[in-house]
């Protein structure tokens, strides 16, 4: 039994906001849903993920680093995979936080992007391999 069921996240604009995280949830393998006033991505065995009209539409963007998101980490499988969704993410209007490097401070294997949408939503896109067996 999974422990998170969904993760929902108010957005200023849904449209807006649906043009921004399709191609990235799509290229993630999760398939959209649209109703009348949220949109959302599911893939068998990982939480739903919802974007909802913020209740205050004024009252954004969100600030990184104040209380409330931090940032949510999509772990991929290879380098490669971390460049790709960066490409993509930035083709889709996405502001480039930190362009794909290493993070020797994680681990000597982290790889890692970050971006921001409209609302102040920031995405990680990170690879982390075991070590290798010596």
């Amino acid at each position: 039994m999974l422990i998170f069921d969904h993760l929902g996240l108010s957005v200023a604009d849904v449209d807006r906001a649906r043009e921004q995280f399709d191609p990235i949830m799509r290229a993630l393998g999760f398939d959209r849903f649209d109703r009348e006033n949220d949109v959302s991505w599911s893939r068998d065995g990982e939480p739903e993920f919802i974007l909802l009209p913020a209740r205050e539409p004024d009252s954004g963007p969100h600030v990184h680093g104040r209380v409330g998101w931090q940032h949510l980490a999509f772990e991929v499988g290879s380098r490669a995979e971390v460049d790709r969704l960066h490409a993509i993410a930035t083709d889709a209007g996405w502001t480039v936080v930190r362009d794909p490097k290493l993070y020797p401070r994680f681990t000597d294997r982290y790889y890692a992007s970050f971006v921001e949408d409209d609302n102040g939503i920031r995405l990680e896109f990170m690879n982390n391999p075991p070590r290798s067996a010596e």
